[in-house]
């Protein structure tokens, strides 16, 4: 019997988005980050294809929040972003998690649809990769079992992962819910654009 479980890391909300801190306040920047964390849970428990959804934060707030919008909360275990999710990838699979997706918080045109598609794939693969609209990041990880691969996000993710995997049976799923995650303002500019253009928020 499978079990899929999702694991959301999310930084500490006074870290948040600092790449947009010259076009946003740190108020309007925390209120983003926790706007889109709801949208990438609800997202994933209207999915039902998961047996349950994991997040991984430091910070209090974002953990309060993620229990009232239905997803287990976990304070960070270990300090700097791959030991954190790989501490909690060893509590998810002791816990019986045959599959485990792990996905960034800042999807927000993340839709039911990417989540099924990706598990979908997961039944023929071990490695599910889902790139970032520039082609270099990492926003969707879905492995089998868990900790097949280890975590290795950072700049130029996408790239590492393909290494890690070339002797595994992978594959790429491209889909702008997937791909578009807001870092900078152009991010915002261009999730605003396909907002207005009647692709909102799901």
């Amino acid at each position: 019997i499978f079990m899929y479980k999702a694991l959301i890391p999310v930084k500490s909300l006074n870290e948040a988005k600092s790449r947009l801190a010259d076009s946003l306040t740190h108020e309007q920047r925390k209120t983003l980050v926790l706007e889109m964390l709801h949208h990438v849970i609800t997202t994933l428990l209207a999915s039902n294809v998961l047996d349950g959804v994991t997040i991984v934060s430091p910070d209090p707030l974002v953990l309060e929040k993620a229990e009232g919008w239905g997803a287990h909360a976990q304070r960070e275990e270990a300090h700097g972003h791959n030991p954190a999710l790989h501490a909690a990838a060893m509590r998810e699979l002791a816990e019986g998690a045959t599959a485990l997706l792990t996905l960034s918080a800042d999807l927000p045109l993340l839709h039911p649809c990417d989540i099924r598609a990706m598990v979908e794939l997961s039944r023929s693969y071990d490695v599910v990769l889902a790139p970032s609209w520039e082609g270099t990041g990492t926003n969707g990880l879905l492995v089998r079992p868990p900790l097949a691969l280890p975590y290795v996000f950072g700049p130029g993710s996408l790239q590492s992962y393909l290494a890690e995997a070339k002797d595994m049976h992978y594959t790429l799923y491209n889909s702008i819910g997937m791909a578009l995650d807001i870092d900078t303002i152009g991010d915002l500019e261009m999730f605003h654009c396909y907002e207005t253009e009647g692709k909102a928020m799901y």
